[in-house]
């Protein structure tokens, strides 16, 4: 081979990496143009979007707006987007709810079992305590291809829970299924990677917090 054919194939090969790049990141990022909310298809999708049993972690009486993510707690993207998501939460208390759905990447070593143990703190009036530990440990355990089971039943004992029950319900494989039914609903909805947020059934694009805030403001205002 000549170097010169050589240097085409290499050049081809960047060349479809990237184009695959921006194809994947604007399959995430691009705003849905059809609201959810009318039409059977629509009602669909908006039961995939929010289930009864999904986790509020802050609630509207006026269910007027509701900001829906699709998280990994290993994703070091939604590690950077907590901080924003707190402080929005705490803005618009009692005024928008705010809705946790799990998404665990299959190439993080860790991210089905950080879930699990979430969705198991949850059956003691912990989830959202657990919750918040991933992420503020996450530096220490993510983005590793060694199991953090013994890093994680750790956050349990600190948590103080009930160490035989969080035992059960975390290996109980009806966590795991509660954990990848909302994986498989955000693969129905189109969620390619974390964090995906909707905002009453809307996917905006969203470059920074005041991005956030005024796509928020916007429905309420409606």
């Amino acid at each position: 081979m000549t170097k010169n054919v050589k240097i085409s194939l290499v050049l081809g090969v960047v060349v479809l990496a990237v184009i695959s790049g921006l194809l994947v990141f604007g399959a995430s990022s691009k705003k849905d143009e059809a609201p959810v909310g009318a039409g059977g298809e629509a009602a669909a999708r908006a039961s995939k979007l929010v289930r009864p049993d999904s986790h509020r972690l802050s609630t509207a009486e006026d269910g007027k707006v509701t900001v829906v993510e699709f998280l990994d707690l290993e994703c070091e993207s939604c590690r950077a987007a907590f901080p924003d998501v707190e402080k929005l939460r705490e803005e618009y208390k009692g005024r928008v709810t705010f809705v946790m759905r799990y998404f665990p990447i299959p190439s993080h070593r860790n991210a089905e079992l950080a879930a699990a143990a979430v969705e198991a703190a949850g059956k003691q009036d912990k989830l959202e305590a657990m919750y918040r530990k991933m992420y503020e440990t996450q530096e220490s355990w993510g983005d590793q291809q060694v199991s953090h089971e013994k890093t994680f039943r750790g956050f349990a004992e600190e948590l103080g829970l009930d160490m035989a029950r969080f035992e059960k319900d975390w290996k109980d494989p009806a966590t795991a299924e509660r954990v990848n039914k909302d994986r498989e609903d955000g693969i129905a909805l189109g969620v390619q990677g974390t964090p995906t947020f909707f905002i009453n059934g809307q996917r905006p694009q969203i470059r920074s917090f005041e991005h956030f805030k005024a796509a928020i403001d916007a429905e309420l205002a409606k």
